[in-house]
């Protein structure tokens, strides 16, 4: 039985990709792209309003822009499992910076589910993209 688990890892992978890659494009999407689309106004809109959020936090402004493209870019990467291992490893620094900058003041259940975004990011970050990934198709797994 243990035997028929183990083959099943890149399965588990598999999901854990799909659920912090959907979690990571649906909290990126509004800092990424403007209320009603790119068709009018500012196209940056959207990105600039996170950038000077984070300003406020005390860190440097263009650390908004990272972080925005961070969950959105880097939620597609997942989504698709290409270059799987890079995208989890900036989307864990990127949760890390938000538990400690963000959540932690809100104590244990304001922080538990940046907590274990950060942990599905570093699971995916030493395991792998698993199974059904670009990143196997090409071999970078």
């Amino acid at each position: 039985m243990l035997n028929s688990l183990n083959n099943l890892q890149p399965w588990g992978a598999f999901f854990l990709r799909l659920v912090l890659g959907a979690a990571m494009i649906y909290h990126g999407y509004d800092k990424v792209i403007p209320a009603g689309g790119f068709h009018g106004g500012n196209a940056y809109n959207a990105i600039e309003h996170h950038s000077h959020f984070v300003a406020g936090l005390g860190l440097p402004y263009w650390m908004g822009i990272v972080s925005a493209l961070t969950e959105f870019l880097g939620g597609i990467l997942l989504l698709v499992g290409l270059l799987t291992r890079l995208a989890a490893f900036l989307i864990t620094i990127n949760m890390l910076v938000a538990i400690v900058m963000v959540t932690r003041h809100h104590g244990y259940a304001g922080s538990e589910y940046s907590l274990a975004l950060t942990v599905i990011a570093l699971m995916l970050f030493f395991y792998g993209a698993g199974a059904l990934s670009l990143d196997r198709r090409l071999g970078l797994n």
